[in-house]
Parts: structure tokens; C-alpha cells; sequence
């Protein structure tokens, strides 16, 4: 039988080593994370709530603003311009996704390049692809934090990653490639899917679909990220058919408890690395 890799695990040992340095500071303020939820949409209430919580866990101060569904795109842009100025405020993140009429790619450029802790400004994004130094996205910062929990040398392998939006799939193959794998894209026009995944020492996917890859998608001792999130028959499930696979590969993350968690955790890094670089702190 396969590892099961569990980041809710995971993620408690990095927000307990975060606690301690939070704890540790010697400087006159906290590091801080404002959120901003427009609308009342429920998933997205949960995900604002979570990071509250996960904010106050660690020490880190947190902003919780919440705007109404017909907030208009100018109130939405000072507010963000607002916390831009705010020197207590080392991150900014605007939960998506935006109620409709608000147009999220001109929304996050308001956010300032040095704030977005969610790494979704096209600075972030254009410096994760010329190898500088920014925010890198969450989860994919955190897949690559699972690949290290399973003791896996990512160096050399062949990773096929299914997906390829901006959230997941095209920057957690840039942080494969940092890495030194070789790296492959695969979506929803790809032939011979399953051909090409068979070939994967790494398989990550993020394809948004119940269940589609089974063990006939697995390479023999494969390492398995599982990134996807839905919901069938009431109950939460992956992208993955985990009973499937799990015999077969050497590791995998599970749904629930498996990817999502370290979303959040790497939330809390990003903002405490934009704290320290605000406060003028060498990295430890």
C-alpha cells in the first residue's frame, strides 16, 4: 500500500514552527493579513473564516473586511488602495472568485506586487517565470512542500501535471522545473491522456472532474498529488479514485486532508516573508 500523505498533518507542523517565530519577534508589530470578501457567497465565507481562524492560531493579526455583493468596482479599488498605504498591513487578499460585474484580473493589479500574498498579480507571475524572487501562488507552494514531506528527489523525474490554469496547474509546473524535473502539461484537448500520465514518476492533478484518474492512469510507484475538491453525493472526493490508486503508487495525498490545508499555512508564510522583508529581517 501506498504513503498516505496528509497535509492537515503537515500543515500543523508548520504553523506550530510559524507560532514560535511570531512568538519570537522582538519588533513593535505583528505581521498582519487583510482579506477581503465581496459578497455572501457560503464557500467563500468558509474559506475567509479559516483564514481568520488559521491567522489567529499562529499570532498573526488579521483584517476581515467584508463588503456587500453590489459593491462597485471603484469602492472595491480605494479599499484596496487603502490597505496598499497602510503600513501596518503586510498582506492583501481579495477572495475570489469576484460576484459578477467585478472584473477580477483589473482587481488584483490594484493589489500592491509587494502585498499579494496570494501571487496573483501579473508581477508576481511574470517573476516566478524569469526565476526572481515574489509570491508564489499557495497551493502550488504547498504541493511542492508535500513532494518534500514524501522524500521524494524531484530532481531528474518526470512530472505530468493535469491542468493548466494560473492558480495551479502553470505555476506548480514552473516550481517543478525549479526543481529540475522534467515537466509535462497535459489538459482537457491532450491525447493519449492516459499513455502520456502512465509515464509519470510525479503526477499532479488539478483537472477539476470526480474521480477521472484511477490506477490505469499510474505509473508502478508513482508519487500523487491530488489537488482537485468536489462534492459527490454529499461527500467530499478528489480528482483522483484514491481506493484505486492508493496500492499502487508509493505516496498520495487524500481528499480531504490532503492538498487544501496547505494552502492556508502557505498563506501565512507568504505573509510573514513579506513582513520580514518589510521589517528589514534576514530569512532564517
Amino acid at each position: 500500500m501506498g504513503r498516505v500523505v496528509y497535509g492537515s498533518e503537515l500543515s500543523l507542523e508548520l504553523k506550530e514552527k510559524l507560532k514560535s517565530k511570531i512568538s519570537n519577534l522582538k519588533t513593535e508589530r505583528t505581521p498582519t493579513l487583510a482579506v477581503i470578501l465581496v459578497g455572501d457567497d457560503p464557500a467563500s465565507k468558509s474559506y475567509v473564516k479559516g483564514k481568520d481562524k488559521a491567522c489567529k492560531a499562529v499570532g498573526m493579526n488579521s483584517i476581515m473586511i467584508n463588503l456587500d455583493s453590489d459593491t462597485d468596482e471603484k469602492l472595491l479599488i480605494e479599499k484596496i488602495k487603502e490597505l496598499n498605504n497602510d503600513n501596518k498591513v503586510d498582506g492583501i487578499l481579495v477572495q475570489l472568485p469576484l460576484p459578477n460585474g467585478l472584473n477580477e484580473s483589473v482587481i488584483l493589479d490594484y493589489i500592491d506586487p509587494d502585498k499579494d500574498v496570494d501571487g496573483l498579480h501579473r508581477v508576481n507571475v511574470g517573476k516566478l517565470y524569469l526565476g526572481e524572487k515574489g509570491f508564489v501562488p499557495c497551493t502550488p507552494r504547498g504541493i511542492i512542500e508535500l513532494l518534500k514531506r514524501m522524500d521524494v528527489t524531484i530532481e531528474g523525474k518526470h512530472a505530468v501535471v493535469i491542468g493548466r490554469s494560473k492558480l495551479v496547474g502553470l505555476p506548480v509546473s514552473k516550481l517543478l522545473l525549479n526543481e529540475n524535473a522534467s515537466v509535462t502539461i497535459c489538459h482537457s484537448r491532450t491525447n493519449n491522456l492516459k499513455e502520456i500520465c502512465k509515464t509519470a514518476d510525479i503526477l499532479v492533478v488539478a483537472v477539476g472532474k470526480p474521480k477521472m484518474i484511477n490506477s490505469d492512469y499510474v505509473k508502478e510507484n508513482a508519487y500523487v498529488i491530488d489537488v482537485g475538491v468536489n462534492r459527490v453525493d454529499g461527500k467530499l472526493c478528489g480528482d483522483c479514485d484514491f481506493d484505486s490508486i492508493v496500492d499502487k503508487c508509493a505516496a498520495i495525498t487524500p481528499v480531504p486532508k490532503g492538498v487544501g490545508p496547505m494552502t492556508i499555512t502557505m498563506l501565512l508564510y507568504n505573509t510573514f516573508d513579506s513582513f520580514k522583508k518589510r521589517e528589514g529581517l534576514l530569512d532564517d
